[in-house]
């Protein structure tokens, strides 16, 4: 097993290990490897679907998207990303295609139970484009100037599917768009680490409680400023058989949205949440 680092703060890759096989030892060096760098980037698996699932459970329990027309049609809890990019007309849908590209974003901030944890295997990359951008909750943190950090402390906010603008709800179905907001402290302490992170995301955030509409708005476009710091970022160029996972408790992320729409571009996605309080990672 060969850990290399892939960011100054964020991201690290492991070679040399097979996910369907490993022993107790490595699975734990794994899970610590990722508990201090945010993300991981696992190479060179060969997985079948079941294979995928199951890994993925060992992080914790994994439970399907709300986005229900891209679920797997064996395997409801499993996303498949890049198919139906194109209409009946052969129109390419952009909803589809920019998935996840218009921000750096938190998966399931909307949740009141927001996902621990997001994974990717990749099936298919493009001949070009198609990476993912990561950066780290951590060094937002940190870069927040000390009025911030006194301001938000102990504050919560609201987050909704869509955020302020309400945009990409049609990808959920007409029972799943209007959900009450879920409430979350922005400046969190990462449940496993104790490290605080800002925890943001401008795509789904509403309003942050006991200020004004005003000023709420003035704040979040100020956090936005924030979310990128140079030493917290990283950029991940796709393999066929990488697994990645991210830490949504640590880490925003964001697909490049810009690879040829006419080549594939697949992954399975699963969603994974925190574990319950009799259970820990094996």
């Amino acid at each position: 097993m060969d850990i290399r680092l892939m960011g100054e703060q964020i991201a690290a890759e492991i070679t040399g290990i097979d996910v369907k096989t490993m022993d107790d030892a490595t699975w734990r060096k794994v899970y610590q490897t990722w508990l201090d760098h945010n993300v991981i980037i696992v190479r060179d698996q060969e997985l079948s679907v079941e294979d995928f699932y199951n890994y993925s459970l060992r992080f914790g329990p994994v439970e399907a998207h709300p986005s229900k027309s891209t679920r797997h049609p064996d395997f409801p809890k499993i996303t498949v990303l890049g198919v139906g990019k194109f209409d009946e007309d052969g129109q390419l849908d952009m909803a589809v295609y920019r998935r996840g590209a218009e921000t750096f974003h938190t998966d399931g901030a909307y949740d009141e139970d927001p996902f621990k944890a997001t994974q990717l295997y990749s099936l298919a990359i493009p001949s070009r484009g198609g990476d993912t951008h990561f950066a780290s909750m951590y060094a937002a943190y940190e870069a927040l100037p000390q009025r911030l950090k006194d301001r938000l402390d102990g504050r919560k906010a609201s987050f909704v599917y869509g955020g302020r603008t309400a945009r990409h709800v049609t990808l959920l179905n007409e029972e799943d768009r209007n959900r009450a907001p879920a409430m979350h402290p922005i400046i969190r302490v990462h449940p496993e680490t104790g490290r605080k992170a800002l925890y943001f995301d401008p795509g789904k955030i509403l309003a942050i409680e006991g200020l004004e509409e005003a000023e709420s708005d003035e704040v979040i476009d100020e956090l936005e400023t924030y979310m990128l710091q140079p030493a917290g970022c990283y950029t991940h160029q796709w393999r066929v058989g990488d697994i990645v996972i991210w830490d949504n408790r640590c880490s925003y992320h964001k697909a490049a949205g810009d690879y040829p729409p006419e080549e594939d571009r697949i992954h399975w996605r699963v969603s994974i949440k925190e574990y319950g309080s009799q259970i820990k990672p094996d």
